[in-house]
């Protein structure tokens, strides 16, 4: 069973960050808040965990499209990129990622067989990570966002695995994993994100994972992260609406 405070602590988290008045709840209600941190500006930001829904959007009229193309759909489906595509007029969508998160007493520490370093956010080192790396795995990372130290793993003196993360309100550490594609497959991303856990733990922070490719989420359940559920922001299109 998954710990109350868990549920608890990571839903004041997305409360905070829609930035009104707003609470999860088992049906949608979509609050109006142009200034949400549920997604980018001027999009729908839509927050799923454990079976209850926590929704923005920037105008009262997209607030009313969105609630009336979903307002009857169980929370669990709300997050469901078939679903919304089939109910509103999408311009881009982001996601949706997974959310989960760690209570301290179900960490499972990784210790692999090579050392991990600590180093700073900005250390010549990991900017040659990368630079190394796909663009497309750096920005899914967030590795370039951290504001915590870097736990890295070398190998002949270079970079080759590094986590850290990066401090959200609301005292919630948001994980960030970067791995040369060489060297994927080691248990290297395990090893560096639980020291970067350690860290946040230690601080009394909350642990949060988001990630959409299942090998990022199969590193975090071995961590003992829950998957509590999900986030998808939307942009979406009013009848008039020609722009890119």
């Amino acid at each position: 069973m998954c710990p109350p405070t868990l549920t608890a602590r990571s839903r004041a988290l997305w409360e905070g960050l829609a930035d009104v008045p707003a609470e999860f709840g088992p049906v949608l209600r979509v609050a109006v808040s142009p200034t949400s941190r549920l997604c980018p500006p001027r999009w729908v930001g839509i927050v799923v965990i454990a079976d209850a829904v926590l929704a923005t959007a920037p105008t009262a009229d997209t607030a009313h499209t969105v609630q009336q193309a979903l307002g009857t759909l169980p929370a669990a489906s709300l997050t469901d990129p078939g679903t919304l595509s089939a109910r509103l007029q999408l311009g881009e969508m982001l996601g949706p990622a997974c959310l989960a998160y760690l209570h301290p007493a179900e960490f499972r520490p990784h210790y692999g067989p090579i050392a991990v370093e600590q180093v700073l956010p900005h250390d010549e080192g990991l900017r040659q990570l990368i630079a190394a790396c796909d663009v497309a795995d750096v920005e899914e990372s967030g590795i370039e966002e951290i504001t915590s130290p870097a736990f890295a793993i070398r190998d002949h003196g270079t970079i080759i695995s590094a986590a850290g993360y990066r401090d959200w309100p609301s005292e919630t550490a948001h994980l960030s994993v970067l791995t040369i594609a060489a060297a994927r497959g080691r248990g290297l991303a395990r090893a560096v994100a639980s020291a970067a856990v350690t860290h946040a733990i230690q601080l009394g922070k909350l642990p949060q994972w988001r990630a959409q490719p299942e090998a990022s989420r199969r590193v975090a359940r071995a961590l003992g992260f829950r998957e509590l559920g999900s986030q998808v922001s939307i942009r979406v299109r009013r009848p008039n609406d020609h722009g890119s």
